[in-house]
């Protein structure tokens, strides 16, 4: 992009920089700002003189020149002064890293995504009812094997080609013999277990784990059951339904139509989540879309400074956290690179899809789903004229207000039966 810039501004800028320097100048013989200017002039020398202009003169025309192109750069532009002299207009060319063209792939009807209704069955029914009452489960200890189920104490030392790693050590541990709650490798080993026993899995460390010397490795990890305790969950009858609800219930059976609206309420929510995300997934793979490298490295160091206050949240340092996972900065970086290019691909590609489509909300739609947004968080609820005083909190609201109705459209508009196959000939 060149940018021309009139005499009469050059000459403006030579004034306002000399003006500066006059006030600021300390010269012998003269108080501080009294100097005259041809002096301070002269002293600057006209190399450096030129030299400051260009520095105040520059950053002010180019982000005029942006505003007037509405053009939005992803970095500083780099600019080359082609032509400077005082007293003539200047010529100033600005190589500029625009946001990328997305090429949208074709969205009328062809993007075919099945409907992924979810089931609710009664066993999960009384799957749920039983995590209900487990905080008012009673539990005794037992003198048997260890089943799925139970509450077990445990002795555990982790071995690392050999190595006993102190860290991992514990000692009469308490954990619950379940799904989500020990690793599957030892609650493949651990039913049938008698007190005393000892039994052993070998686990695949992450590549993230926090103890440097299990990151990436596998290593062997003994457990010794050291006592057994039975979780014995209260018989389910109107008195507890009555309880467990707060009193919206008074039997049983209505306790448990309520259990199985709610868990029809999450089912077609988690079907409606999937749905959007299979519509996403299929915009995206079908759209076209090239990453300038400078896009990528913004959005890595937003992630990492975002990553860095979360971590100071809790009283952590960036480079210690780092050293527990073994990677540098650039480590760190490269590793995230994948999924930092993906996010980037499907927010331009929605973001044009936004575009293409004329969505764009209101000053009023804004205000209106802030209030509604608002009024779901405690903390947010008595912010709501703060909120809207905030440019910066405007533009979240207005931007996820955008991207749900995003999703909408593109809910209304693909297909929800598969193309008809082509007949051969």
């Amino acid at each position: 992009m060149t940018i021309e810039v009139p005499a009469a501004l050059v000459e403006a800028t030579y004034e306002r920089v000399l003006n500066r320097l006059t006030s600021k100048a300390k010269i012998e013989g003269f108080r501080p700002g009294r100097a005259p200017r041809q002096l301070v002039e002269a002293r600057v020398g006209s190399a450096a003189l030129r030299e400051e202009v260009v520095e105040t003169i520059v950053p002010e025309v180019v982000q005029q020149a942006l505003r007037e192109k509405s053009i939005d750069p992803i970095d500083n532009p780099d600019v080359e002064v082609v032509e400077f002299e005082r007293g003539r207009p200047a010529k100033l060319k600005a190589t500029v890293t625009v946001m990328p063209e997305v090429t949208l792939g074709d969205t009328a009807g062809a993007i075919y995504t099945p409907d992924q209704d979810i089931a609710v069955t009664d066993e999960m029914v009384e799957h749920r009812l039983e995590h209900l009452r487990e905080p008012l489960a009673e539990i005794t200890p037992v003198e048997r094997e260890a089943r799925l189920g139970d509450m077990v104490i445990l002795d555990v030392e982790v071995d690392a080609g050999g190595e006993i790693v102190e860290s991992e050590t514990r000692k009469a541990m308490e954990a619950e013999l379940r799904d989500e709650v020990l690793l599957p490798e030892l609650l493949a080993v651990l039913p049938g277990t008698f007190v005393d026993e000892t039994r052993e899995a070998s686990v695949k460390f992450p590549d993230e784990y926090s103890e440097p010397k299990l990151a990436g490795k596998e290593a062997t990890i003994r457990v010794t059951l050291r006592g057994v305790k039975e979780k014995v969950l209260p018989a389910l009858d109107d008195a507890l339904a009555s309880q467990l609800s707060g009193g919206k219930q008074e039997n049983v059976d209505d306790y448990r139509a309520a259990v199985r609206t709610d868990l029809e309420e999450s089912a077609k929510a988690m079907s409606k989540l999937a749905r959007e995300q299979a519509l996403v997934k299929a915009l995206v793979d079908s759209s076209t879309v090239e990453l300038p490298d400078s896009l990528v490295e913004r959005e890595l160091a937003t992630q990492l400074e975002s990553l860095e206050r979360s971590l100071g949240r809790q009283g952590l340092r960036l480079d210690r956290y780092l050293e527990y996972l073994g990677k540098t900065v650039p480590q760190w970086a490269q590793d995230e690179r994948p999924e930092a290019e993906q996010r980037l691909k499907v927010d331009l590609v929605l973001d044009e899809y936004a575009r293409r489509e004329g969505i764009e909300p209101t000053d009023e739609e804004v205000d209106q789903f802030l209030e509604e947004q608002a009024g779901r968080d405690e903390e947010l609820s008595g912010s709501v004229a703060e909120l809207k005083r905030s440019a910066s909190a405007r533009r979240y609201f207005r931007s996820r207000l955008r991207r749900l109705r995003v999703l909408d459209r593109l809910a209304e508009t693909a297909g929800s039966q598969a193309p008809a196959e082509t007949p051969s000939t």
